[in-house]
């Protein structure tokens, strides 16, 4: 028979993402409703092995549901991949009566957590908090939808000024291995072109749709690249090139980097990330462990973290089919 958990503590690791805070606050409020304690380990994993623990209720949480970011704070802690320091981080979890962790964050939490679980047999589940949305398991990670929109409000700002310049711009958002950010925003946004990792477009065909834009009427064009995609060694690579072999067109680019990840998290995320803590929470009580939370088809699924880590996240096929039909 399992433990029974009385105690449990939350934390957030990695980057941060928009509605962390509000699946913290869901893991405090579901402990509080069935009278069990919380604490909050400050910066992650390091906050673990340093005993950096905050006691946490329903009222401490109060007013967080909107903000961006961690009040939590994260870190990436190169210790805890050692096997001392996951020991020390586990005195430090004992001395504090924990029971139980909720780890919020993506592949590198949670393949700390499944270390942890096996060598010290601690209850762990998982909530994927990241934008990229590259977790297997999952329709949806928390801050996805949150970092979508903040791409799609750029991109709309940036071809005013593509429209009133004549330009071409070349707009990288985030997705080092995946492109369901470009790919989304790119078709929410109307981009004339979108470079993911998992398409392999071809520098010379990226040229040719770019002339058949230009023939067709286009003054202005706006290009969506993920930062993984492979057709160049950077956006810039790419610049250069259309630069020296598309003429008629004043070439740009923006980055959006990190401005992706920050904001307040959208009311999907907010409604998310409550969705997720009370699964979370609630999946411990039962005595589940080494598990990640996830919804799939709306529905809340459990997968065993070792599958979220090694699976990989899909890119919507039919959805690639439908962008090339809009930029014909």
């Amino acid at each position: 028979m399992s433990k029974k958990i009385t105690k449990i503590a939350v934390m957030t690791s990695g980057g941060d993402a928009p509605g962390m805070n509000a699946a913290v606050r869901s893991v405090v409020r579901t402990c509080a409703y069935h009278e069990l304690e919380c604490v909050g380990i400050h910066r992650g994993y390091d906050g673990m092995i340093e005993g950096d623990f905050i006691p946490l209720d329903a009222r401490s949480v109060r007013g967080i549901i909107n903000k961006g970011g961690t009040f939590l704070k994260s870190a990436r802690c190169e210790r805890f991949r050692t096997t001392d320091g996951r020991q020390i981080a586990h005195n430090q979890m004992v001395k504090a009566g924990v029971d139980a962790l909720v780890v919020i964050g993506g592949d590198g939490t949670f393949t700390g957590a499944l270390h942890f679980n096996a060598e010290f047999d601690f209850p762990v589940i998982g909530i994927p908090g990241t934008i990229d949305n590259d977790i297997s398991g999952t329709d949806r990670t928390l801050g996805y939808d949150t970092a979508l929109n903040t791409a799609v409000d750029a991109i709309d700002k940036i071809r005013d000024t593509a429209h009133s310049h004549d330009r071409l711009f070349f707009v990288e958002v985030m997705g080092r291995d995946v492109g369901h950010i470009a790919l989304n925003a790119g078709v929410g946004a109307g981009a004339e072109e979108i470079l993911i990792p998992e398409e392999d477009m071809g520098i010379e065909r990226l040229v040719e749709s770019l002339q058949r834009s230009k023939i067709s009427g286009k003054s202005s064009s706006i290009v969506v690249v993920a930062e993984g995609d492979k057709i160049g060694k950077s956006v810039f690579e790419l610049k250069d090139y259309v630069d020296d072999n598309l003429e008629g067109y004043d070439v740009r680019v923006s980055v959006l980097g990190h401005m992706q990840r920050g904001g307040s998290p959208t009311c999907y995320d907010r409604v998310l990330a409550s969705r997720m803590g009370v699964k979370a929470v609630e999946s411990l009580i039962e005595g589940k462990s080494n598990y990640m939370v996830g919804t799939i088809h709306d529905t809340m699924t459990l997968t065993p973290l070792e599958q979220a880590i090694k699976g990989e996240s899909k890119i919507n096929k039919e959805l690639i089919r439908v962008s090339e039909i809009m930029t014909t």
